[in-house]
């Protein structure tokens, strides 16, 4: 797997965008220079998150959610192979 993140990402699993291996290594999202833990699907080249709209639900059960549209930064939060090496990782310098 890369170091960087898909471009469009989803968090719900019927989703075709949903990928589970970057979702297990988990994926940081800053939108508008604040970093947001309640994003349920972005995408960096269109420029735009989906984030839940309160605790609205369809009749389904499933969150609704608004489109946010400004700049999107996506990260990894760990390594690739974090869990591979017995010594204890060092903060880069």
């Amino acid at each position: 797997m890369t170091d960087t993140p898909p471009d469009r990402l989803a968090a719900h699993p019927s989703s075709p965008f949903h990928n589970e291996p970057a979702m297990e290594r988990g994926v940081g999202v800053r939108f508008k220079g604040a970093e947001r833990h309640d994003v349920d699907e972005y995408c960096v080249s269109e420029g735009w998150i989906r984030v839940a709209l309160g605790k609205k639900v369809d009749r389904k059960g499933a969150a609704l959610t608004i489109k946010l549209t400004g700049p999107v930064e996506v990260w990894f939060r760990d390594t690739p192979n974090a869990g591979s090496d017995d010594s204890p990782a060092s903060p880069a310098a």
